[in-house]
């Protein structure tokens, strides 16, 4: 595990206990569609597909809950003699192999919705119209006086003769899709006469993508040879599959049908072999699928699907890949709440900011540090720094308003022992203001950022000038319950530490003598309030 953490880029693997992520699987599957797919990235060996197997497809394959299981690294993952994959030869499988085995998953679930009256012809028809042009090839299919007639049929009429073509005869003879003895045997006479359409549509639909496939055979060969890349044609390899998931999509129905189909290790469909050059390369079929199942989610939702991997691949570079470069991934989330906290305004200036990191006239480097550390830049020339000369200015009218009377002398009688200069001098208040600000920053930040004010019944810190100024300009705020003084964000406690750095070096060696004078003689002390140990 060690070893596979160095290799995927010298960052060690997050540990998820098992209970929280089968939680979060099983919620996921709970959904008869969802607006996206689940990717479950891992190193090997640590139990995802054991996790899939054992755990969680047997309660998805109780009905109403139908589950297809495809490993595209085992023939046959359920059987307990096959070989674990530290055992399992170098040699990539082939595409075609790989293809039959998705496609066989996905009949087998439209079989059982059919057999459970959850799709009909009418709605393979549908699901086919959306994307296909389907008058030449029906005319072909419904016979020869439907030639004849090819410019007064309509689709449905073609459609509806070509289910009954298939119906009354054994094209195709695919035994998937025909109702074998024993099976719908309660339901009545009309039931059985529309599983058995469902399932010659089923079949016209499947031969239907089969011929316009062939017809672009020569373009796929062609397109292979010279390198280009058409997405009409990708698509054509994987409309099969993508449209018997939208029929699916559209027959799940909560607490009726709930298909679900989860792909494990996805990433050996990306690096399969092929060697027929009137297909398309397995990375064009696996990025097609992909992507088809991504748009059928954000249209229209999907059914749940579950990818598997243990492929760096699909922890970053998938995600730019898919069209999503402008979306945080989990490691950069990681590091916005380390660094930022949950602030909704600050999240969406930095989430706007990530949008813009493209254009090398905005950002020279795109990874999120460089991103959040120029968003700091901007928010400490921006909101603190001006924040804190107008805190510092009312620190300074504290004093004036002492020195007249206006304050009673014994403001702060614990914490931090008042020395207002006596002179009425601007330069040397604003020195000496300029003294107490760091001083109640750096006691601050000796606190850890956390004053408990209500602790002991010590309210002093309510009483500290400072603390009242920082208050008024909206850098801290007092929080009830529990009682504690905090910066608004994390983001500005980051650039209050940054001010306070500035200021240090900002300092002269006089001045630097005075503030030392300042924090070991009459500075203030809040460590009594800090907050309890272990609290983040």
């Amino acid at each position: 595990m060690a070893a596979a953490a160095a290799r995927a880029g010298g960052r060690p693997w997050r540990v998820i206990p098992r209970p929280v992520m089968e939680t979060v699987l099983h919620n996921h599957a709970l959904h008869p569609r969802v607006p996206q797919p689940l990717l479950l990235h891992g190193p090997r060996g640590v139990g995802k597909s054991t996790l899939l197997l054992n755990r969680l497809l047997p309660q998805w394959s109780e009905p109403p809950h139908y589950a297809a299981f495809v490993d595209f690294l085992h023939p046959s993952p359920s059987s307990p003699a096959h070989a674990p994959w530290s055992l399992l030869s170098d040699t990539p499988p082939s595409l075609p192999s790989l293809r039959l085995r998705l496609e066989s998953a996905l009949e087998e679930l439209t079989r059982a919705a059919v057999l459970r009256g959850a799709v009909g012809s009418k709605d393979v028809l549908a699901a086919l119209s959306r994307s296909h042009g389907l008058h030449t090839v029906l005319s072909r299919l419904a016979g020869p006086a439907s030639r004849r007639g090819q410019g007064t049929n309509s689709v449905p009429v073609l459609w509806a003769r070509a289910v009954l073509a298939a119906t009354s005869s054994a094209r195709g003879d695919d035994p998937t899709f025909r109702i074998g003895e024993g099976e719908a045997t309660n339901c009545s006479m009309e039931e059985r006469a529309y599983m058995q359409e469902a399932m010659a549509a089923l079949r016209v639909a499947k031969e239907v993508l089969g011929m316009q496939e062939g017809w672009r055979k020569e373009a796929v060969r062609e397109m292979n040879r010279t390198g280009r890349f058409s997405r009409p044609l990708a698509n054509s390899a994987t409309d099969w599959p993508c449209l018997l998931l939208d029929v699916l999509s559209g027959a799940a129905e909560e607490d009726f049908f709930q298909p679900k189909l989860v792909l494990n290790n996805v990433d050996a469909l990306r690096k399969a072999t092929c060697e027929d050059d009137t297909m398309v390369p397995a990375a064009v079929y696996h990025d097609s699928f992909i992507w088809r199942v991504i748009a059928l989610g954000a249209n229209e939702q999907c059914l749940p699907v579950i990818m598997s991997t243990s492929d760096g691949y699909y922890s970053s570079q998938a995600f730019v890949d898919f069209g999503f470069p402008n979306i945080f991934i989990s490691r950069e989330w990681k590091v916005v709440d380390e660094l930022l906290g949950p602030n909704p305004r600050q999240l969406c200036e930095i989430y706007m900011l990530k949008q813009k990191a493209n254009d090398p006239e905005v950002l020279h480097d795109t990874n999120i540090e460089e991103i959040i550390d120029t968003y700091l830049a901007h928010l400490q020339v921006s909101v603190v720094n001006p924040a804190m000369q107008t805190a510092l200015s009312m620190v300074q009218k504290f004093a004036s308003d002492v020195r007249e009377g206006k304050v009673p002398e014994n403001r702060l009688s614990f914490g931090a022992p008042w020395r207002h200069p006596r002179a009425d001098n601007p330069d040397m208040c604003y020195k000496w203001a300029k003294i107490q600000l760091m001083d109640f920053v750096q006691s601050y930040v000796n606190t850890e950022f956390g004053l408990n004010y209500l602790a002991d019944d010590s309210l002093e810190i309510l009483d500290d000038p400072a603390a009242v100024a920082m208050m008024e300009v909206g850098l801290l705020y007092q929080q009830r319950d529990p009682s504690f003084v905090r910066p608004i964000t994390r983001g500005i406690q980051r650039c209050l530490a940054r001010w306070l750095v500035q200021q240090r070096l900002e300092l002269t060696l006089q001045e630097s003598i005075s503030f030392s004078w300042q924090r070991v003689i009459r500075g203030r002390s809040y460590r009594h309030l800090m907050k309890e140990v272990g609290y983040k």
